[in-house]
C-alpha cells in the first residue's frame, strides 16, 4: 500500500539529455528535436522512480493517463529538467503535475496518473489473460 510519506506537494526533479535516440528523424538530421513519445516516456520514468521510494516491497506502479502539451522544441544535445509534483493521492491512484524545461524555455506541461499495483497479483492476472489468448487461437 502507498506509504503515508507520499502526500500532495511532494516534488522530484530529473535532468535528461536529449540524445539522438530521443529525437525525431523524419525532418532530417539537421532538424532533430526531442520527440513527444520520448518526452512522455521520460515523464513516466521520472514519476515511477519517485514513487518507488514510497512503496512497499513487491509493489510497483503502472501509468494510467498522460495529458501533455508539448509546446517547445528541444534540440539534440540539450538538457531538459523534468519537474513533477504530487497533486493528489487517492488510494492507489497518484496524480502528478509535470513541467519540462530546457535552458531556453518551458517545453511541456503534463498531468500524469499512475496506479500502485501488487507485482505478484499483476503477474497472475497477466498469466490468466495470456492463457485466454492461447485458448482462443
Amino acid at each position: 500500500m502507498v506509504k503515508d510519506s507520499l502526500a500532495p506537494g511532494l516534488k522530484t526533479v530529473r535532468s535528461v539529455t536529449v540524445d539522438k535516440g530521443r529525437t525525431i528523424d523524419f525532418m532530417g538530421d539537421d532538424l532533430r528535436v526531442y520527440a513527444t513519445p520520448d518526452l512522455v516516456r521520460d515523464i513516466e520514468r521520472t514519476c515511477r522512480d519517485y514513487l518507488l521510494e514510497h512503496l512497499d516491497g513487491g509493489e510497483d506502479t503502472v501509468g494510467m493517463r498522460v495529458e501533455i502539451d508539448h509546446t517547445g522544441a528541444t534540440l539534440l544535445g540539450m538538457s531538459v529538467e523534468i519537474a513533477a509534483e504530487v497533486i493528489a493521492v487517492e488510494g492507489r491512484r497518484v496524480t502528478f503535475a509535470v513541467t519540462a524545461t530546457d535552458p531556453v524555455e518551458k517545453v511541456a506541461e503534463a498531468r500524469h496518473v499512475r496506479f500502485v499495483v501488487d507485482v505478484a497479483k499483476t503477474a497472475e492476472r497477466l498469466t490468466a489473460k495470456a492463457q485466454k489468448v492461447t485458448a482462443q487461437a
